[in-house]
Formats: C-alpha cells, structure tokens, sequence
C-alpha cells in the first residue's frame, strides 16, 4: 500500500526516517475547513491504515473492546493453533486477508474471492500475567516466534501473496521484527514498544508507526529508540491520560473515523460498531459521522487539551 502523491509528498519532507513533530495532526488555521478539521494528508493517511488498526485491535481476540465487525476491506482467516509451550509466554496472533475492493454483503466472508494481501496482526502485552513482559521483553522467546508462526503462515497460505505485518504495543514490535528480516514485508505498529531486537535502519522505508501524542511508551522512547519509520504522532484524546492513550481501541477508533471522510468502507465500520468522535475534533460528544464528500461549513476547530482534565498522569 502506498499513500496517494499529496501525503507522500508531505511525508517525505517532514516525517522521514524517525522524524516527527509534536501535534503534526492536530488541525491548524488552513486546516479547520477541512472536513472534520482533519488535513487532507491526514485523512488519505488514515484511510491506507484503518485496516492495519482495525487488524492491530482485533489481534487481542477475546477482549471486550475488539471490533465486531471489520467492514468489507477485511476478513479474519482460520490461523494455525499456537502450541502449548509457545501460548504459556503470551505469544499470539491472528491472520486476516484484505480487499482493496470492498466485499458486498451478498460475498459472505470471502466470497470465493483470494485476498489482495495477507495481514498477520500480533498481539500486544497481556496485563493478566508477566509472561508477555518475561517472554517479550526481558527475552527474546517472543521475537524468535513471530518469525516461526510468520513463515509457517506463509507457506500455507501464499509466499507469492503481498503480506503485511501489524501490531500494537509489543506486537508492533514483533511486527518491526518481521518487517526487517522480511525487505518485501511491510509493517504498520501503533503505540509500538521500543523493545524489538533487529538493527532499527534495516528496511526502515517499509514501516509506519502512528503514536498517540502523551501515550505511555513515550518515557520509554527516551532511553531506547523505537524502530525506524515513518511516524505519526496524533492528538485524538488530549484530555486523556497516557494510560488510556496507551490502548490500542481508542486509537483505532480514532483513525477508522478520520478514514471516514474518505471511505465508505471505514464510514461503515464507524457505523456498525458505534465508533464516537475523537474528543479532539469539533463538535458534540454523540455527533454523526457526516461520510465521505461533505463539505465543512463552519470552520472546525480542534479542542485543546486542558490539563486538569487528564485522568492517568
């Protein structure tokens, strides 16, 4: 995938390698009749990785902030098992295939259509026990299984195929891995985890990291470098704490609406599972996301964070 002309341009001058400028995406002057406030870079951005955040939050299969419906871009595939010995270090994974032309409800799943490419999304740090901090971080046991379950998943399904690796956290991480050792494998990390083992620069071109501005791995980013990329840092919840900017959900929901703006598909996902403005952009709490092709009226603009409304610092 590869971002229309307009944003790769501005990508290019501003956010190469692990460039990045505080509140890039908050929406400025020449921006606030834009739709929703958001600048048109921002938006064509957002709709190339919705579904990458979409996969990134559904890799945590079982929690109770997964998406229950993916829209039409993206189908979730039958993976292999996770071996006993290799679950008991938190290890975890899901697998979906992406269509660039959206299935119809009358396609089903698939449809009898292949994917266009394969996403192997990889769950991030689990707080109900340490394994994932023991395992993922402190060792390398983690790391050593992505590659495994990636290059038996590939097999199996398509060497040929493109794939593309995405995660959140410590699975954005295990995502950077695949994404270096693999030059024709891209990765898209949110909120990504510092603790990969991989040289940063190798392949760097093929990443794209989107970081919630005040999230709780900034500290961290201080002491250890994350993997080289492309970097977004956005401003959808100034008001939150860095906890709660931290999780995977509210920053998926954030993008999926910005992507709304551009995509029908996204404009569903939104839809289909309640998906609230991001607190950031104009307008009330319970307001409609207006679709694709509406024009801004009034000029939107972004609302400041104020401080003594965190709620984690």
């Amino acid at each position: 995938m590869t971002l229309r002309r307009g944003a790769l341009a501005l990508l290019l001058l501003s956010l190469s390698g692990c460039v990045t400028y505080p509140n890039i995406t908050q929406s400025r002057s020449p921006c606030r009749m834009d739709p929703g406030g958001w600048c048109g870079f921002v938006r064509e951005a957002a709709e190339v990785s919705y579904p990458y955040a979409l996969a990134a939050t559904n890799a945590y299969e079982g929690d109770d902030d997964t998406f229950s419906t993916l829209g039409g871009s993206l189908v979730r595939l039958e993976r292999l098992p996770v071996e006993e010995d290799d679950g008991d270090t938190g290890f975890d994974y899901q697998i979906f295939g992406q269509f660039k032309q959206p299935l119809s409800s009358a396609e089903g799943d698939a449809g009898g259509r292949q994917p266009d490419a394969y996403i192997m999304a990889f769950r991030g740090t689990d707080f109900d026990g340490l394994a994932d901090i023991f395992y993922g971080t402190v060792r390398d046991d983690q790391l050593e299984l992505a590659h495994k379950y990636f290059d038996l998943e590939r097999a199996r399904f398509s060497e040929d195929a493109e794939w593309i690796a995405t995660g959140h956290s410590l699975g954005g991480a295990l995502a950077a891995e695949i994404s270096i050792r693999h030059a024709d494998v891209k990765a898209w990390m949110f909120n990504v985890s510092p603790f990969y083992r991989g040289k940063s620069m190798t392949n760097d071109s093929n990443r794209t990291v989107i970081n919630e501005r005040g999230e709780a791995l900034r500290s961290l980013r201080k002491f250890r470098a994350a993997p080289a990329s492309d970097l977004f840092v956005i401003n959808c919840w100034p008001q939150a704490g860095r906890f709660t900017k931290h999780k995977v959900r509210p920053l998926a929901d954030c993008i999926t609406w910005i992507a709304a703006y551009e995509s029908k598909d996204a404009l569903s996902v939104v839809r289909a599972n309640e998906v609230r403005k991001p607190a950031v952009e104009c307008g009330e709490d319970g307001k409609e996301h207006p679709g694709p092709g509406t024009a801004q009226t009034e000029p939107c603009v972004h609302i400041a964070r104020r401080k003594e409304d965190a709620d984690d610092e």
